[in-house]
């Protein structure tokens, strides 16, 4: 057991920091209270001057599917051979032991959504994981929490020479995959349990079914204005859920996004416009839609950005307008909602897991240092300086 006392508790759960305590049981949050009675045998951290939030959740990212330092051997985010393999699972990709997740996890990034990039019209499975783990079997919240889609300039870019290059290519392919997944599920439900009435098995449109039947969102890349709203149009066309990923543009429209009811995973914005859809980004994104009433969550895409600079993403969107609340459900409650997981992760609450750090300051400003991490209620990082001994 863990007792963390007298730490100012920033919850998420409610707006309004307050000094408590918080007791650490079997990997959950068992007790957040003031001066509560503390087991015996109880490990005890005086937090006292110190900032106590939940560990920060990215809803978008390539952790641990990029090696650190090194090309091709570690790029495991793109499938190039083929232009739609939502067969792909993410966790088939993912290397725990990559420096990339210890630095996140130093930094206070105890959970993340990672999987496919941005090349295939369709790349696979995204799932939701702890940043610390020696195999990735034990560090999954989520297996499967979206499949992959991309609008705009890469699958033109990467497959122009390969039958795709105008966006209306990329739309019309994405339509007859998920028609095609729809006839497959109503021949299953068809044959019922006559096996021989099935119709061949099919990896690509057996991994959309939980998309057609709205157990896991499409998770649509779209920079650009145009891109955004034909991810709309074709997810309301075929009646899925929806997960508008960078959104850079979201700006432009704010009112019509809101009015779609679809959250927004904000971002890369913290890089330079390598591209003409990023022509337009900015930090003022997250603010702007935040206001207008959309669910947003701000994202490094690491490693576009690396995963231990979320929190000065966050700061960067309060610097350019954003409410400074909002800022921080943007990197914990919001995508914890984002990728389905708000059960478990992204405030501290009690019954859901322990995932917290301890800072000396607000993590969104830079000068800030973490100074513990726990994650599942196991300490994964300390700053011996300032550790609040």
């Amino acid at each position: 057991m863990l007792c963390i006392k007298n730490g100012t508790l920033h919850t998420v759960a409610q707006k309004e920091p307050f000094q408590g305590d918080i007791l650490v049981e079997g990997g959950k949050i068992r007790k957040i209270g003031q001066d509560l009675e503390i087991p015996e045998g109880c490990e005890v951290i005086d937090a006292s001057g110190l900032q106590v939030y939940p560990g920060f959740v990215e809803a978008h990212c390539h952790l641990g599917l990029d090696g650190y330092g090194i090309g091709f051997e570690g790029q495991d985010y793109n499938e190039l051979n083929e232009i739609v393999t939502p067969e792909l699972q993410a966790i088939d990709s993912i290397y725990p032991q990559d420096e990339t997740l210890r630095q996140a996890a130093a930094a206070g990034v105890t959970c993340v959504g990672t999987g496919p990039g941005s090349s295939n019209v369709l790349g696979g499975t995204f799932a939701a994981i702890k940043t610390v783990g020696c195999r990735v079997d034990h560090m999954i919240v989520k297996r499967a929490v979206a499949m992959k889609c991309a609008f705009g300039e890469n699958p033109k870019r990467c497959y122009k020479d390969k039958n795709n290059y105008a966006r209306m290519s990329t739309a019309s392919k994405l339509r007859v995959m998920l028609r095609k997944a729809q006839e497959y599920q109503e021949r299953m439900n068809a044959a019922g349990d006559d096996v021989l009435k099935r119709p061949a098995y099919d990896p690509k449109l057996e991994a959309l079914l939980p998309v057609i039947n709205r157990e896991i969102p499409l998770k649509a890349h779209a920079h650009r204005i145009d891109d955004i709203f034909t991810s709309i149009r074709i997810a309301k066309e075929f009646n899925l859920k929806l997960t508008l990923e960078h959104c850079t543009e979201g700006h432009l429209a704010p009112e019509e996004i809101a009015k779609e009811g679809f959250p927004a995973a904000v971002g890369p914005s913290l890089t330079h416009a390598t591209k003409f859809e990023l022509r337009n980004k900015t930090f003022e994104t997250p603010g702007i839609l935040s206001r207008a009433g959309v669910q947003v969550s701000i994202i490094t895409d690491s490693p576009v950005i690396p995963e231990q600079y979320l929190p000065l993403c966050a700061g960067l969107a309060v610097k350019s307008g954003m409410d400074p609340y909002e800022a921080l459900k943007a990197i914990t409650i919001n995508p914890a909602k984002h990728l389905g997981i708000e059960d478990r992760v992204g405030s501290l609450e009690e019954g859901k897991d322990a995932d917290i750090l301890l800072a000396d300051g607000c993590p969104m400003e830079i000068g800030t240092r973490i100074c513990r991490v726990y994650i599942d209620g196991r300490e994964v990082a300390q700053d011996c300086d300032e550790a609040g001994k």
